[in-house]
């Protein structure tokens, strides 16, 4: 064995094998970015928000993969676990105390896809009450005469 073979054999006992961009696998459920067909938070998750959106796509990929976050609890996860069957589509929970990450449902898949935009878009929200005018409608209610 040479010096390096030596060298590379010790560190990856020590620190383990070497991952291509270990920040984005821990980001999306442990696969890359550019094989994400659909990404949902857990937020959309727990309203079930998208959840038509990931039935088109499954029947459009049959061959996808649905990874679940396990931080997310099982009575959201139920739906989309359904689905996934429903469609034969492998569904895998992620439980991985080391990462921290806002997905809690991704469809992947083994090759490339390069999606531009796999992440839902959120709707439209009405808009909020102008915070001014409800300050200044504050003030006055405040110094209003009482009848």
């Amino acid at each position: 064995m040479k010096k390096t073979d030596v060298e590379d054999y010790l560190q990856e006992g020590i620190y383990g094998k070497k991952e291509i961009n270990p920040s984005e696998r821990r980001q999306y459920l442990g696969t890359l970015r550019e094989r994400v067909i659909l990404a949902l938070t857990k937020a959309q998750v727990m309203q079930e928000e998208g959840i038509q959106e990931l039935a088109g796509e499954m029947k459009a990929y049959k061959e996808a993969k649905l990874l679940l976050n396990g931080e997310v609890s099982y009575r959201f996860l139920s739906p989309y676990k359904d689905m996934a069957e429903q469609e034969g589509i492998h569904h895998t929970t992620i439980s991985n105390q080391d990462s921290e990450t806002e997905l809690g449902a991704v469809l992947t898949l083994e090759y490339a896809v390069d999606k531009h935009d796999v992440f839902l878009d959120k709707q439209e929200e009405p808009p909020e009450h102008n915070q001014e005018k409800g300050i200044l409608d504050f003030f006055q209610s405040l110094f209003k005469e009482k009848r």
